[in-house]
């Protein structure tokens, strides 16, 4: 197995850069710079210019949930993910499709209304975005209830990969995640693993760590 991971730091790479080093695989990574133009290299590869841009085999392969996905059934051992016929299978699957078509969708639309649409209806999208946004957040911290460590149960999932890296994007949101009582020991947790201190260092992140 090959993996050259194309990223950008702090972006919607962060997960797949985080879980790589979490399954202890060898890997590239080539930094891209999202302010410049890409170039044909790079487009040849990921004609949408985003990161990331997981390189399998020689294959790339895109989008942050799927590769996440992906990277669970390549690396099994890892128990990132429940088995197929698990009872646990349905409710990461529904997890993972909540993050990826409920929460990421809702941040692009904060961090890019002005950009993405009409200059002057950017502050409607942006109050839309956030009720979305902390709706998602509601509903997680409503899994997290029963004082269970990770989204799932027991065991991290690559549920919880993409939640932090999500989450993370709220820290100067005017209600971050960390500001929900059960998100906030959650948070906690996920940033105290080796991995995810890992991942910052090689990114050059420092904001987050700590609070």
């Amino acid at each position: 197995m090959t993996y050259h991971l194309f990223y950008s730091p702090g972006t919607a790479s962060l997960a797949v850069h985080w879980m790589l080093i979490e399954l202890g695989v060898a890997f590239e990574a080539e930094a891209v710079d999202i302010k410049a133009e890409r170039s044909a290299a790079y487009l040849a590869l990921n004609p949408a210019g985003r990161v990331p841009t997981l390189v399998i085999d020689g294959a790339p392969v895109s989008e942050s949930a799927a590769l996440l996905m992906l990277l669970a059934e390549r690396h099994p051992e890892a128990g990132f993910a429940p088995a197929v016929r698990s009872p646990e299978r349905a409710a990461w699957m529904e997890t993972m499709l909540l993050l990826a078509n409920g929460l990421s969708p809702a941040m692009r639309d904060w961090f890019y209304a002005d950009k993405d649409g009409e200059p002057a209806g950017a502050a409607a999208v942006q109050a839309l975005a956030r009720r979305r946004i902390e709706g998602v957040f509601e509903r997680l911290d409503g899994m997290l209830a029963d004082r269970r460590p990770f989204l799932l149960g027991e065991a991290v999932t690559t549920a919880d990969f993409l939640a932090t890296m999500l989450m993370r994007w709220s820290r100067n949101m005017e209600r971050p995640a960390t500001s929900w009582p059960n998100l906030g020991p959650y948070v906690t947790r996920m940033r105290a693993r080796p991995a995810f201190v890992e991942v910052c260092r090689r990114e050059g992140l420092t904001e987050w760590l700590n609070g």
